[in-house]
């Protein structure tokens, strides 16, 4: 009898845990008030155009509201304020993409910062994300000018001899403030 009783009590026992730890599987401290998380990072190194930028793009973990935006906050390669961008986030897309303005100065395997917050439409932030970007390329890999100047990939008369789009004594971007 007390061999039944016994085992009662360790069943019970177990169902109340498996209860709580099925209860708190939500609300612990990661996911707790979670409504995006990064699904991508990357320097993007747009040859055609010559210019780099950091793309973030984000993940919703709930459902969006209408009027909700993003404010990311990224760090200038070229040293100097942050460069700060603040997009509409639309409920219906399943992503958010949040890209940098131009870049330059960006140095191979150094980590930049970006702060991303989530607001609602009256303001309030929701949610702040932190993270980091590194690349493994510097800014010596675009070419000086554009290689291409319309939609329609007519070749830059101002490169022709120059097909890496290198110009010989080409002036480089003023990278003495980078950090």
């Amino acid at each position: 009898m007390s061999r039944k009783i016994l085992r009662l009590i360790v069943v019970g026992a177990m169902l109340v845990a498996a209860a709580t730890l099925g209860a708190c599987r939500d609300t612990g401290k990661d996911g707790e008030g979670r409504l995006f998380e990064i699904s991508g990072r990357l320097v993007v190194f747009n040859y055609r155009l010559a210019r780099a930028t950091f793309v973030v793009t984000l993940r919703p973990l709930q459902p969006m509201e209408e009027g909700q935006v993003a404010v990311a906050s990224f760090q200038n390669p070229a040293g100097g304020e942050p460069l700060i961008i603040e997009q509409k986030i639309w409920p219906k897309l399943g992503k958010v993409s949040l890209e940098s303005p131009a870049l330059s100065c960006i140095v191979k395997d150094k980590p930049y910062a970006i702060s991303i917050s989530i607001k609602d439409a009256n303001g309030a932030i929701l949610q702040k994300i932190d993270t980091t970007l590194m690349s493994t390329q510097d800014q010596s890999v675009l070419p000086d000018r554009p290689l291409v100047i319309d939609q329609l990939y007519t070749p830059n008369p101002e490169l022709a001899g120059h097909p890496d789009g290198k110009l010989p004594g080409a002036p480089k971007p003023d990278c003495s403030k980078a950090g």
